[in-house]
């Protein structure tokens, strides 16, 4: 296995979670409209900047449940796409640990996705979004790669500005996880460590229906 594959994910995630978590924290929280917008707009570019560093040595994956889309169609192999995870988990520990030691416990646990309606409901948002966005990911990586570097991350912002009051929008399970361990509070995460997974097994369905034509021919 390729070690600078595994570093660019961990570095990735790091960049991904820092931004967008230094966003939530800059705001004070996801409670007015212009609040949503701001941290919709740092998880969305945090994603680009994460690209733009590690993308073209490891693929530019960064989540966990992007692994498995790219895993089960069979883009990576298994153990790649398990070190993938470990490394985006790290990733992810590390850029929440950055914020428990510029503030505190609480702060960062501020930063954690919860449901703001009930879990089944976020669970839910959290499946749909997660399926679009893998989805997304697999189609424009393998038809509009060119693309690829800004309508993944204009995606992530649109999920996130939509996403946010419902389920916190985390369609990351290694997003959720990180300010999880750092604030050793897990309340609620059983949706986002089951959510993403099932919603990209869905994504990459609908992928490999919408493109079966194009694989025959």
């Amino acid at each position: 296995m390729d070690i600078r594959k595994l570093i660019a994910e961990a570095v990735g995630t790091f960049i991904l979670v820092g931004m967008g978590s230094l966003a939530i924290v800059g705001v004070g929280g996801a409670g007015e409209a212009a609040n949503i917008v701001v941290i919709a707009i740092g998880f969305g570019l945090g994603l680009l900047a994460a690209i733009a560093v590690g993308g073209h040595v490891s693929g530019g994956h960064f989540n966990p449940a992007v692994t498995l889309g790219a895993l089960l169609d069979k883009r990576v192999d298994p153990m790649t796409a398990g070190g993938y995870v470990i490394a985006q988990v790290v990733g992810a520990v590390a850029a929440s640990g950055v914020i428990f030691a510029i503030s505190d416990q609480a702060t960062v646990a501020g930063t954690k996705n919860m449901p703001g309606i009930s879990e089944l409901g976020a669970f839910t948002v959290e499946v749909v979004l997660t399926a679009v966005f893998v989805a997304v990911i697999l189609t424009v990586t393998r038809k509009a790669a060119e693309h690829a570097m800004m309508v993944i991350p204009l995606t992530l912002l649109t999920i996130h500005a939509v996403g946010i009051p419902f389920s916190g929008a985390s369609v990351n399970p290694a997003r959720s996880l990180g300010p999880a361990i750092v604030s050793a509070d897990y309340a609620s995460i059983a949706i986002y460590l089951t959510a993403p997974f099932i919603g990209a097994a869905i994504g990459w369905f609908v992928y490999r229906v919408l493109s079966a034509e194009d694989a025959e021919n």
